[in-house]
């Protein structure tokens, strides 16, 4: 468990950032527009209540969760929106409550699974690592929206690597799901971290390449970012390509957002909230290059 404890640590740290963005917020902060079309801060923070609860009950209930996909299947292009709008309307010491006791709940839950435990999901079963991943993917994706919406500028932290690792992973997903074949070779990826090191990916002779900071690649694969405004290179064709349709959340291709005269890893990108593309880890080295 001790890399899953250690995601685990990271998950609510980045919640515990989120939190001191929006504790302290007037009902007007709560309603503002966020880049998400329709969304203001209370949907995003709604939103991650509602996704908590649905992998706490994941992990503790697996037949009743069984029923909230049959929901979903149901309903594919508007569960989403409608968890979201649900929890928007509650009042807001309500929604804030709701949110901070779910990720409480839901780290408890993961930090008592028995190792190797596998949770079913939207899409592949999950492990503790993996869900704790995901959520904290989501978590900060969804952090720099409420960011943007209140013009806030948010330190890079070594916590980027867990997001930065997703996209890597889900490199052949982004193809997929633009009906393109996937590249038969691996490529390199080199990202600066917020530190300053080097986070590595891929084999170090491989000719397609992407290098840049560790923040504007997360910012793209979550697409909170166009990809003009960031300062990611890449060397090959199919690299190129790559940076082109890169996601690191399950479903269809975001809309994206339109380029900004911003400096690049200023903003958010605006796509419909989703799961992480490659939400397991056969290697169980969440976190490593």
């Amino acid at each position: 468990m001790s890399d899953a404890a250690a995601v685990l640590d990271d998950l609510r740290s980045e919640g515990d950032e989120l939190d001191l963005m929006v504790g302290g917020l007037s009902e007007a902060g709560w309603a503002r527009p966020t880049p998400a079309p329709g969304w203001t801060v209370a949907h995003q923070i709604a939103h991650l209540a509602w996704t908590d609860r649905a992998s706490l009950l994941a992990v503790t209930d697996p037949e009743a969760f069984a029923g909230e996909v049959g929901k979903a299947l149901a309903t594919p292009d508007t569960f989403v929106d409608e968890g979201a709008e649900a929890g928007a309307g509650l009042p807001v010491p309500e929604l804030l409550d709701r949110w901070r006791a779910g990720r409480e709940a839901l780290e408890g839950a993961l930090r008592a699974a028995p190792p190797g435990a596998r949770f079913p999901w939207y899409g592949p079963p999950m492990s503790v690592a993996s869900t704790a991943t995901g959520r904290l993917m989501e978590t900060w994706a969804h952090g720099q929206d409420v960011a943007d919406a209140l013009g806030v500028r948010r330190e890079p932290t070594a916590r980027l690597r867990h997001v930065a690792r997703i996209g890597v992973r889900a490199r052949d997903f982004a193809y997929s799901v633009h009906g393109l074949p996937s590249p038969g070779e691996e490529f390199r990826v080199e990202l600066t971290a917020p530190d300053g090191a080097l986070w590595e990916y891929g084999p170090a002779g491989a000719e397609q390449r992407v290098t840049g900071p560790a923040l504007d690649f997360c910012l793209l694969v979550t697409q909170r970012a166009h990809r003009d405004d960031l300062a990611l290179d890449a060397e090959g064709l199919d690299a190129d390509r790559w940076l082109g349709i890169a996601q690191a959340f399950a479903g269809p291709p975001g809309a994206g957002r339109t380029p900004k005269a911003e400096p690049p890893g200023a903003s958010a990108a605006q796509v419909t909230p989703e799961d992480p593309a490659v939400p397991d880890d056969p290697d169980g080295s969440h976190g490593d290059a």
